[in-house]
């Protein structure tokens, strides 16, 4: 029979409170991540009229925060989307809800029952947050409900909400993650 020592018990507490902080911090995060979503999305739907085709200059019948800094313009607009990022298949909306209830739910199960990679808890608790946060603009508005909108040395960048920036983020967070990881694999068996 073996015998468990302290120090072996300690490490075991360590791993699993590591692992409790990693996964407390991530849901606080998610939640903060929603309710800034939600509480930004309410203020623009009921304070901004929304943007139209005519409203072709700045600040786009929306809030200047800057115009023309280095050839960069940002306003707080209203938008709506119906699709996916950059508003593709709008037309295919109440297929694109099912597809993102379904890949939130695999991404939450995931997290809490089958992740061994404390790493990916951060970018995909943001993920997730985000999704869930355009899911829930379906059920409140019938759309997404847009707001950031930047115009960077004369193209029009589609206009984007919290929720879309927080999946973003974690998309390209487990790129990073990955290609490094997969770097410092191949320097450490070299």
């Amino acid at each position: 029979m073996k015998k468990t020592t302290k120090k072996t018990m300690t490490s075991k507490k360590k791993k699993r409170w590591s692992f409790f902080n990693i996964s407390a911090l991530s849901l606080l995060l998610g939640i903060l991540i929603l309710f800034i979503d939600q509480a930004t999305k309410f203020v623009v739907q009921a304070n901004i009229p929304r943007m139209t085709h005519e409203a072709q200059w700045f600040p786009y019948r929306g809030i200047g925060i800057f115009e023309n800094f280095f050839g960069i313009e940002f306003s707080i607009v209203h938008a709506t989307n119906r699709g996916s990022a950059w508003g593709l298949f709008a037309e295919y909306q109440h297929l694109l809800l099912i597809c993102r209830i379904i890949f939130v739910s695999i991404i939450i199960v995931y997290l809490f029952r089958y992740n061994k990679a404390k790493e990916l808890t951060l970018p995909l608790t943001l993920i997730a947050a985000g999704a869930l946060g355009n899911i829930i603009d379906y059920f409140f508005y019938g759309h997404v409900v847009d707001m950031i909108h930047f115009v960077f040395w004369g193209y029009d960048y589609p206009v984007f909400n919290v929720a879309d920036s927080s999946i973003f983020i974690g998309v390209w967070w487990i790129v990073f993650a990955t290609f490094f990881n997969k770097k410092q694999n191949l320097l450490s068996s070299a």
